[in-house]
């Protein structure tokens, strides 16, 4: 199975993604590890487009065709993002879920934003401003929505674990 993670920075995308990876004994493909890769690298700067989008679609599908679920965490902010990723479960021939990481409270995002510590070297973790200016598409078909706001990390991985199962 292929699980889509998206949602604008400091939701709790990477927590949960990384929990429910280990849960699932799945792959966890994260689109900032890869792109700030890439600009180790010296191939790249921020912002360095859809390159690591692209990087990640084809180890998504790899590892799928290895039998492996992966679990694909990014911003996700564009409709033709989402639907890459689709593509990628169709052409590996696997069931994809669509998950939105929100967190509704504004204070609390916005506190999450100042908190958090930089878990990739190099990589440049944006401001509350910078969020609330990015660019995110809002999403036009079905998908599985997670709130974090005031849950722990264990209560959304619950609460996800559940709506995953009832897309089954």
């Amino acid at each position: 199975m292929l699980i889509v993670i998206g949602g604008l920075p400091a939701t709790g995308k990477t927590t949960l993604s990384r929990l429910l990876a280990a849960r699932l004994g799945a792959v966890h493909l994260r689109i900032d590890t890869i792109e700030q890769a890439i600009v180790r690298s010296g191939l790249a700067r921020h912002p360095i487009g859809p390159a690591g989008y692209v990087v990640g679609y084809a180890l998504a599908e790899e590892h799928l065709r290895q039998g492996l679920s992966v679990v694909a965490e990014s911003v996700n902010p564009l409709a033709v993002t989402r639907d890459a990723w689709r593509d990628v479960g169709v052409k590996a021939g696997v069931p994809v879920a669509e998950v939105e990481v929100v967190c509704s409270d504004q204070d609390e995002h916005r506190a999450r934003i100042g908190e958090r510590k930089v878990d990739i070297p190099g990589l440049r973790l944006p401001g509350w401003q910078e969020v609330v200016d990015r660019e995110y598409e809002p999403w036009n078909r079905e998908h599985i929505v997670i709130d974090t706001a005031g849950d722990d990390p264990d209560e959304s991985l619950g609460a996800l674990v559940q709506a995953l199962r009832m897309e089954a």
